[in-house]
């Protein structure tokens, strides 16, 4: 394995930064975090959910691994990269920066940045059963819409990747099963 030059700046997503990156990238490459996995472990207050109702969202979680997308950023764009993603997830969610090491699957190991979940924080829910995590998606809506979207969108670019996550697959077919509504596949 290879590593990067240090000049190069990457983010690494595994949940809607992976379908909805929000940020200019000259590459979006696969690549696995190895130590954390991707789990609905936070509380979704805004985008997805709201104080009386709240969502659950992704997280990274300690132990396992995480298969995902790592963005290249142009190092002159890289601080306001970092200021939008620090807007972004770290206003009101439970989430810490941090940069970690990915591995591509082209072999070569960058430092990328990303979010981990904060157990000590207030919105962080913890790891729920199937039932329990599909029981709060299917509830709830937030600013961005439907929590269940985020969901199946999350799942179908895991698919169009060719990554599997089991969990995520079994919650998606449960939230389906509760609202009665089958995703075609398309994504919303």
């Amino acid at each position: 394995m290879t590593t990067a030059g240090s000049d190069d700046f990457w983010v690494f997503g595994y949940g809607s930064l992976m379908w909805q990156p929000g940020f200019p990238h000259t590459a979006a490459v696969p690549a696995v975090l190895r130590g954390y996995h991707r789990a609905f472990c936070v509380y979704s207050h805004h985008y997805r959910g709201t104080p009386e109702h709240p969502g659950l969202v992704l997280g990274l979680a300690r132990g396992g691994s995480c298969r995902g997308l790592a963005f290249r950023v142009e190092p002159a764009r890289e601080a306001a990269v970092r200021a939008y993603l620090d807007e972004r997830e770290l206003t009101g969610y439970a989430y810490q920066p941090r940069t970690v090491p990915v591995s591509t699957d082209a072999g070569t190991v960058v430092s990328a940045y990303t979010f981990v979940a904060d157990p000590r924080h207030p919105l962080y829910a913890g790891e729920r059963s199937v039932d329990e995590a599909a029981a709060i998606i299917v509830d709830a809506i937030g600013a961005a819409g439907l929590n269940r979207d985020y969901l199946i969108n999350t799942v179908r670019r895991l698919e169009r990747e060719g990554f599997v996550d089991r969990h995520l697959h079994t919650l998606l077919k449960r939230v389906e099963g509760l609202t009665g509504v089958l995703d075609a596949g398309g994504g919303i």
